[in-house]
């Protein structure tokens, strides 16, 4: 008996070998019903599509990073390539940030010379964006401490954001804290607001309200932290801590603060997130809470090579590497407390 062809598969379902095509590759623009037809055909035909040659290795893992100027991005590209060389790639680099980066003829790049997977490290990424990348180069994708709403079908690793926050907000509470400003990132990025998420629960954990006057939001860079710091220590009633979403944010809560005379720990404590290099070299330095990025990017670089030894298995993974508390000089009970 002669092996059913997508021929007649077509013909069964009344549609073009074309439809059935995007059918079996699980392409969209497709109906419901159609799609239904379509794989009803397939089971009484007992089709089986004919695997495809193995595409050769291209021996590259891309990452596309949104700027390298800052320590977090440093530490980040350092575990990656570290990583490639683990799970037998190299790493190419792409900023972003350059201004003459366009992401279309980026791809196009990608699928002249070949790659094997790509990190993305991108705080602006649109769904959109990300889209185009997973359709046209058709590689294994992983989103590397993603922003924005979670999307189940794709694969990213983080860390936990939530108890980051819980963690950084405890340790000043404890100390005796009970006005303690949040200076976060951008509310559309979901670190943002699992970090935030934190901070409100050990308040609630404490039976403390927090002032909802002592919250901002805005960039994760140091211009933001010292406008923002600036703006809390400017209140009346300014907050005696202050638990920022990064250690560049905290470097300028450290400026603002210096700049009106407000000693760190002594009249201010500050808690950072990252960990990253700048925190030792901070006067005083810095606490914070420590985000494992080499070992971000390690799961990262494995999610990939994992997917293209088993290409249906990695595929929408969520992995969320733990965060912990990093005690330096830059905390202590507040003044007179």
């Amino acid at each position: 008996m002669r092996r059913a062809t997508l021929a007649d598969v077509a013909a069964a379902a009344g549609v073009s070998v074309p439809t059935v095509s995007k059918v079996l590759s699980g392409k969209k623009h497709v109906s419901a019903a159609t799609r239904d037809k379509v794989l009803e055909a397939v089971r009484a035909f007992g089709y089986e599509a004919p695997r495809p040659p193995a595409t050769p290795r291209a021996g590259i893992v891309d990452l596309l990073i949104d700027g390298l100027g800052s320590p977090w991005a440093h530490v980040v590209v350092d575990g990656a390539e570290r990583a490639a060389a683990r799970w037998g790639f190299s790493l190419v680099v792409t900023s972003s940030a350059r201004p003459d980066f366009d992401l279309r003829r980026w791809i196009g790049i990608m699928r002249k010379r070949g790659t094997d997977g790509i990190v993305l490290v991108l705080s602006r990424a649109n769904a959109e964006e990300i889209r185009a990348i997973e359709e046209l180069l058709h590689v294994p994708l992983v989103l590397l401490d993603p922003v924005g709403q979670r999307d189940p079908s794709l694969s990213a690793v983080g860390a936990t954001n939530w108890n980051g926050g819980v963690l950084a907000t405890t340790h000043l509470l404890e100390l005796g804290h009970t006005r303690i400003g949040f200076i976060g990132g951008p509310l559309d990025v979901q670190c943002t607001l699992d970090r935030y998420e934190g901070y409100l629960a050990a308040h609630r954990t404490f039976g403390i309200e927090p002032d909802p006057g002592l919250t901002r939001y805005g960039d994760f860079l140091v211009s933001g932290g010292k406008r923002h710091g600036a703006e809390l220590l400017d209140r009346d009633d300014p907050p005696t801590a202050v638990f920022a979403g990064s250690d560049l944010q905290a470097a300028g809560v450290y400026q603002a603060a210096a700049e009106r005379g407000v000693r760190v720990p002594a009249e201010l404590s500050v808690v950072g997130f990252d960990d990253s290099p700048l925190c030792a070299t901070m006067s005083p330095p810095l606490t914070t809470v420590r985000q494992p990025l080499d070992e971000m990017a390690n799961e990262a670089v494995r999610l990939i090579s994992e997917e293209l030894t088993h290409p249906r298995g990695p595929a929408g993974t969520r992995i969320e590497l733990a965060t912990t508390l990093i005690l330096r000089a830059s905390t202590a009970p507040p003044a007179g407390g």
